[in-house]
């Protein structure tokens, strides 16, 4: 049985969306909100599997908390809205679904019909979800959000030190490759592992992405690349060839173990308000491979990276940035030019070729 909260200003379309999807056997409304900060609230206490949206809404336009909602507590959304041109941008904000509320005339079983094929479409998604789902955490460790007067919804900066030490590798060791990316990022990713050859060194990802989703971003790189791409576990050896994304809900970090190098997820808070976090890879490859490590910062909103970029710049990584130009968002790749934190900036067509001719030695 899955969990869904119903988020609708209107009483009685949250009336009628709960009613038809208690209708269906595997899923049950545990309750109800009338807008963001209502929600907010009612999904740090319930944590439902799923939650509908609307995308007009008072206080929060529904769009706003759907972003929000995915850097800060990401988890299976279906926009439900009479709002059929925003369609397809919800899905670039993080949404798993889209239905159309009910036209003038719409029966509303065939409503119901159209909810019911939706959600059992992603049940496959939703067991992933529920499967993996974080256990609760510690006061600490919870959501901590807050609302500011520009109702955005924000929380407290933890930097990587709260969490991860900062070690520096004294001597470089074997060359390994950090990617860190976020909005933007999926579509970038895939372009790049499309050029990329099966002889790199192994290469570790952070892509800020909803949970749920990396298993399948994970195999999807992999089908699109010569390299093979899992979604990381904890224990891995890193291997030649081989690249490890972080999981959608925890740190992907690597540690020395004798003459290899091994993944290691760290179930904690945000840092850089992310989980999994840029800056924390970053820092755990400047403290295992230190100046024998390649660092890519690409596309992406906010500063999430600058700090663990700039630790692997002063150890003598070899630090690459993409260009504004070739950026969706270029936030994250400009707050680490910023820093000086970049030994080179580059098109994301490029980045792969950066990427051979640091494997050869022709860069770093």
């Amino acid at each position: 049985m899955y969990t869904v909260l119903v988020i609708d200003d209107s009483v009685s379309m949250r009336r009628v969306i709960k009613d038809l999807i208690n209708q269906i056997d595997e899923f049950e409304v545990v309750d109800t909100a009338i807008d963001a900060y209502d929600a907010r609230e009612k999904i740090k206490q319930l944590e439902p599997d799923l939650v509908t949206i609307d995308l007009n809404m008072p206080k929060m336009d529904g769009a706003v908390f759907l972003r929000n909602l995915m850097k800060l507590h990401p988890m299976p959304a279906v926009v439900i809205s009479n709002e059929s041109a925003r369609g397809n941008d919800i899905f670039d904000d993080g949404a798993v679904g889209f239905i159309e509320k009910p036209s003038l005339g719409e029966s509303l079983s065939s409503f119901g019909e159209r909810i019911k094929d939706t959600l059992l479409n992603l049940t496959f998604l939703l067991k992933r979800y529920t499967l993996k789902k974080p256990k609760p955490q510690k006061q600490q460790s919870s959501l901590h959000i807050k609302t500011t007067t520009d109702n955005t919804l924000v929380e407290r900066k933890i930097h990587p030190d709260e969490v991860l030490p900062s070690n520096p590798a004294t001597f470089p060791g074997n060359k390994v490759i950090g990617i860190g990316s976020s909005t933007g990022g999926v579509e970038s990713l895939l372009k790049v592992f499309q050029n990329l050859p099966s002889n790199l060194p192994p290469i570790i990802m952070t892509q800020h992405i909803p949970y749920g989703f990396s298993s399948s971003f994970a195999q999807r790189l992999n089908m699109n690349s010569q390299v093979e791409v899992c979604e990381a576990t904890s224990g891995l050896i890193l291997e030649k060839g081989h690249a490890y994304l972080a999981p959608g809900n925890m740190h992907l970090t690597i540690e020395k173990q004798g003459s290899n190098y091994v993944t290691k997820l760290l179930d904690t808070v945000k840092v850089s308000r992310h989980k999994p976090s840029v800056d924390m890879m970053f820092r755990s490859l400047n403290n295992t491979v230190g100046g024998g490590a390649m660092a890519v910062i690409m596309t992406g909103m906010g500063d999430d990276g600058t700090i663990g970029m700039k630790e692997l710049y002063d150890n003598g990584a070899y630090t690459v940035a993409q260009d504004e130009q070739s950026c969706v968002v270029f936030g994250m790749p400009k707050q680490a030019i910023k820093a000086g934190a970049i030994k080179d900036i580059c098109s994301l067509d490029e980045i792969a070729g950066y990427i051979v001719d640091f494997a050869s030695g022709k860069r770093r």
